[in-house]
Protein backbone atom coordinates (compact mmCIF):
# COMPACT_ATOMS: atom_id res chain seq x y z
CA UNK A 1 0.00 0.00 0.00
CA UNK A 2 1.51 3.23 -0.68
CA UNK A 3 1.22 6.33 1.53
CA UNK A 4 0.57 9.42 -0.05
CA UNK A 5 2.77 11.17 2.41
CA UNK A 6 5.35 9.42 0.61
CA UNK A 7 5.08 10.69 -2.21
CA UNK A 8 6.96 14.08 -1.17
CA UNK A 9 5.46 17.40 -0.28
CA UNK A 10 2.78 19.18 -2.48
CA UNK A 11 3.85 22.29 -3.69
CA UNK A 12 0.55 23.91 -3.64
CA UNK A 13 -2.06 21.73 -1.32
CA UNK A 14 -5.04 23.37 -2.91
CA UNK A 15 -4.56 21.32 -6.05
CA UNK A 16 -3.72 18.29 -4.56
CA UNK A 17 -1.72 15.66 -5.25
CA UNK A 18 -3.36 14.67 -8.73
CA UNK A 19 -2.76 17.89 -10.32
CA UNK A 20 0.99 18.62 -9.36
CA UNK A 21 1.35 14.57 -11.15
CA UNK A 22 -0.65 16.28 -13.72
CA UNK A 23 2.10 19.07 -13.94
CA UNK A 24 5.21 16.53 -13.31
CA UNK A 25 4.15 14.20 -16.66
CA UNK A 26 3.37 17.57 -18.22
CA UNK A 27 6.81 18.06 -17.86
CA UNK A 28 8.15 14.44 -19.27
CA UNK A 29 6.43 15.46 -22.68
CA UNK A 30 8.88 16.27 -25.20
CA UNK A 31 7.01 17.80 -27.73
CA UNK A 32 6.37 20.92 -26.83
CA UNK A 33 3.17 22.03 -28.53
CA UNK A 34 1.34 18.48 -27.00
CA UNK A 35 3.55 19.96 -23.99
CA UNK A 36 1.26 23.11 -24.14
CA UNK A 37 -1.63 21.21 -24.65
CA UNK A 38 -1.34 19.36 -22.30
CA UNK A 39 -0.72 22.56 -19.57
CA UNK A 40 -4.04 23.93 -21.41
CA UNK A 41 -6.07 20.94 -19.78
CA UNK A 42 -4.38 21.03 -17.07
CA UNK A 43 -5.46 24.76 -16.66
CA UNK A 44 -8.96 24.29 -17.14
CA UNK A 45 -8.99 21.20 -14.85
CA UNK A 46 -7.41 23.95 -11.85
CA UNK A 47 -10.41 26.43 -13.34
CA UNK A 48 -12.89 23.82 -12.63
CA UNK A 49 -12.09 22.98 -9.06
CA UNK A 50 -12.55 26.69 -7.71
CA UNK A 51 -15.58 28.03 -10.20
CA UNK A 52 -16.56 31.03 -7.94
CA UNK A 53 -13.38 32.50 -8.90
CA UNK A 54 -13.84 32.93 -12.15
CA UNK A 55 -15.09 36.09 -11.88
CA UNK A 56 -12.34 37.15 -9.81
CA UNK A 57 -9.64 39.33 -11.84
CA UNK A 58 -7.00 38.08 -13.74
CA UNK A 59 -7.75 34.52 -12.24
CA UNK A 60 -6.50 32.51 -15.31
CA UNK A 61 -3.22 34.87 -15.22
CA UNK A 62 -2.66 32.99 -11.34
CA UNK A 63 -3.57 29.40 -12.58
CA UNK A 64 -1.01 30.04 -15.21
CA UNK A 65 1.57 31.72 -12.40
CA UNK A 66 0.54 28.54 -10.01
CA UNK A 67 1.20 25.98 -12.41
CA UNK A 68 4.66 27.61 -13.84
CA UNK A 69 5.20 27.48 -9.94
CA UNK A 70 4.42 23.79 -9.46
CA UNK A 71 6.59 22.83 -12.32
CA UNK A 72 9.73 24.77 -10.42
CA UNK A 73 9.74 27.41 -12.97
CA UNK A 74 10.67 24.59 -15.57
CA UNK A 75 7.95 24.16 -18.00
CA UNK A 76 9.26 25.04 -21.25
CA UNK A 77 6.10 26.28 -22.91
CA UNK A 78 4.47 29.49 -24.85
CA UNK A 79 2.73 31.03 -21.67
CA UNK A 80 -0.66 33.32 -22.93
CA UNK A 81 0.57 35.81 -19.96
CA UNK A 82 3.80 36.43 -18.28
CA UNK A 83 4.55 34.57 -15.42
CA UNK A 84 5.93 35.47 -11.78
CA UNK A 85 9.56 35.46 -12.29
CA UNK A 86 11.27 32.30 -9.36
CA UNK A 87 13.03 35.25 -8.25
CA UNK A 88 9.85 37.66 -7.56
CA UNK A 89 8.59 34.51 -5.37
CA UNK A 90 9.84 35.01 -2.34
CA UNK A 91 10.50 39.07 -2.31
CA UNK A 92 9.60 40.74 1.14
CA UNK A 93 7.30 43.67 0.88
CA UNK A 94 8.83 47.01 1.73
CA UNK A 95 8.39 47.55 5.32
CA UNK A 96 6.15 50.20 6.60
CA UNK A 97 7.34 52.84 8.42
CA UNK A 98 5.65 53.36 11.78
CA UNK A 99 5.66 56.53 13.67
CA UNK A 100 8.00 55.22 17.17
CA UNK A 101 6.80 57.96 19.31
CA UNK A 102 5.47 57.08 22.66
CA UNK A 103 1.55 57.45 23.21
CA UNK A 104 0.99 59.65 25.94
CA UNK A 105 -1.90 58.76 27.24
CA UNK A 106 -3.19 55.29 25.95
CA UNK A 107 -7.18 55.96 26.13
CA UNK A 108 -7.08 58.73 23.88
CA UNK A 109 -4.82 57.64 21.42
CA UNK A 110 -2.43 58.65 18.74
CA UNK A 111 -4.82 59.45 15.89
CA UNK A 112 -6.47 62.05 18.64
CA UNK A 113 -3.19 63.19 19.95
CA UNK A 114 -2.21 64.18 16.35
CA UNK A 115 -5.91 66.04 15.45
CA UNK A 116 -4.89 68.00 18.80
CA UNK A 117 -1.68 68.81 17.34
CA UNK A 118 -3.12 70.20 14.03
CA UNK A 119 -5.38 72.14 15.81
CA UNK A 120 -2.94 73.62 18.06
CA UNK A 121 -1.29 75.47 14.76
CA UNK A 122 -5.18 76.48 13.50
CA UNK A 123 -5.57 80.06 13.13
CA UNK A 124 -7.99 81.49 15.87
CA UNK A 125 -11.50 82.15 14.87
CA UNK A 126 -14.97 80.09 14.75
CA UNK A 127 -13.81 76.72 13.24
CA UNK A 128 -10.97 76.65 15.63
CA UNK A 129 -13.39 76.70 18.23
CA UNK A 130 -15.84 74.39 17.06
CA UNK A 131 -12.67 71.75 16.19
CA UNK A 132 -11.43 71.65 19.76
CA UNK A 133 -15.28 71.51 20.83
CA UNK A 134 -15.11 68.30 18.97
CA UNK A 135 -11.83 67.25 20.24
CA UNK A 136 -12.54 67.75 24.05
CA UNK A 137 -15.90 65.92 23.78
CA UNK A 138 -14.41 62.97 22.04
CA UNK A 139 -11.36 62.90 24.93
CA UNK A 140 -14.46 62.80 27.25
CA UNK A 141 -15.82 60.22 25.87
CA UNK A 142 -12.44 57.88 25.26
CA UNK A 143 -11.66 58.66 28.67
CA UNK A 144 -14.78 57.29 30.03
CA UNK A 145 -14.75 54.54 27.44
CA UNK A 146 -11.32 53.06 29.23
CA UNK A 147 -12.23 54.06 33.02
CA UNK A 148 -16.21 53.84 33.37
CA UNK A 149 -16.50 56.94 36.09
CA UNK A 150 -17.02 60.40 35.99
CA UNK A 151 -14.14 62.63 35.08
CA UNK A 152 -14.23 65.87 35.47
CA UNK A 153 -14.24 68.61 32.99
CA UNK A 154 -10.90 70.05 34.38
CA UNK A 155 -9.15 66.74 33.69
CA UNK A 156 -9.85 66.62 29.86
CA UNK A 157 -8.56 71.03 29.84
CA UNK A 158 -5.53 69.91 31.72
CA UNK A 159 -4.99 66.81 29.33
CA UNK A 160 -5.89 68.94 25.93
CA UNK A 161 -3.49 71.56 27.02
CA UNK A 162 -0.47 69.53 27.90
CA UNK A 163 -1.01 67.32 24.66
CA UNK A 164 -0.87 70.86 22.50
CA UNK A 165 1.93 72.08 24.85
CA UNK A 166 -0.13 74.96 25.87
CA UNK A 167 -1.25 76.25 22.56
CA UNK A 168 -4.97 75.30 23.69
CA UNK A 169 -5.80 76.50 26.91
CA UNK A 170 -9.47 76.58 27.25
CA UNK A 171 -11.51 76.60 30.27
CA UNK A 172 -14.84 74.98 31.42
CA UNK A 173 -16.56 78.86 31.46
CA UNK A 174 -15.63 78.61 27.98
CA UNK A 175 -16.48 75.61 27.09
CA UNK A 176 -19.28 73.01 28.17
CA UNK A 177 -18.94 69.21 27.56
CA UNK A 178 -21.07 66.81 26.92
CA UNK A 179 -22.01 65.29 30.62
CA UNK A 180 -20.40 61.94 31.59
CA UNK A 181 -24.04 60.22 32.31
CA UNK A 182 -25.13 61.52 29.02
CA UNK A 183 -21.68 59.45 27.24
CA UNK A 184 -22.33 56.28 29.70
CA UNK A 185 -26.16 56.55 29.00
CA UNK A 186 -25.87 57.02 25.45
CA UNK A 187 -25.23 53.26 24.52
CA UNK A 188 -27.91 52.34 26.84
CA UNK A 189 -29.93 54.61 24.86
CA UNK A 190 -29.27 52.97 21.45
CA UNK A 191 -29.95 49.51 22.41
CA UNK A 192 -33.31 49.87 23.34
CA UNK A 193 -36.11 49.74 21.18
CA UNK A 194 -38.60 52.72 21.01
CA UNK A 195 -41.89 52.29 22.27
CA UNK A 196 -44.56 53.74 20.12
Amino acid sequence: MEYPTLEGKLIMPEYGRNIQQMVAHALTIEDREERTRCVQTIINIMGNMFPYLRDVNDFKHKLWDHVAIMSDFKLDIDFPYEILQEENLYTRPETIPYKKSRIRYMHYGRTLEEMIEIISKYPEGEDKNELIRLVANQMKKCFLTWNKEVVDDKKIFDDLRELSHGHIDVSPDFLRLVESRDVLNGNNRKNKPRRK
